[in-house]
């Protein structure tokens, strides 16, 4: 049996997209790995790096090049109530995501009931192709997966849709 290719990396993703890039997240923890140091640094003081860190790497930029093209960077995160440690972490640099052009919205996991949801985060990228994060149980990376089956992109679109409607702005979300 031939192997399946690789799932596309976040650059050439965003790289690609022309219309919109559609990001679902729905865990609650991720295994921090190379964001350790500035994790713990916001655990204990609360502090977030700023735009220009190397936290950053080439995020900030990558999304701004996206967004100078037209093309709508849209985040939605659904999270369980009261929040984890985690969960505050990316509230606290969220404003970094915003100020390079994202829009990132909130929805209290217990307003998502009544979604149908994949069961992994996703990305979408013009409604033809969805990147797989796959992570494990204890919240650390896997290998991601894709696909391009129209079945699987319609799941994807319409829970995307369903749960941006019902999420909070970034800037109106208090956790």
């Amino acid at each position: 049996m031939p192997q399946k290719p690789s799932a596309p990396g976040f650059e050439d993703l965003l790289d690609s997209a022309r219309h919109h890039a559609l990001h679902l997240e729905l865990r609650d923890v991720y295994a921090v790995g190379e964001e350790r140091e500035v994790y713990d640094t916001f655990l204990r003081d609360g502090s977030v790096p700023a735009d220009d860190s190397a936290f950053w790497g080439g995020w900030l930029p990558l999304v701004e090049r996206t967004i100078a093209r037209g093309v709508k960077i849209r985040r939605a995160r659904i999270v369980s109530e009261p929040v984890t440690d985690y969960i505050r972490f990316e509230h606290a640099i969220t404003d970094a995501n915003l100020r390079a052009g994202e829009e990132v919205r909130w929805l209290p996991r217990r307003h998502a009931s009544t979604l149908a949801l994949p069961g992994n985060d996703f990305w979408l990228i013009d409604d033809q192709v969805v990147r797989w994060n796959i992570f494990s149980g204890d919240g650390q990376a896997l290998d991601p997966d894709h696909t391009e089956d129209p079945g699987t992109i319609k799941l994807c679109t319409e829970a995307f849709r369903s749960a941006w409607e019902r999420a909070v702005p970034h800037t109106q979300y208090r956790i």
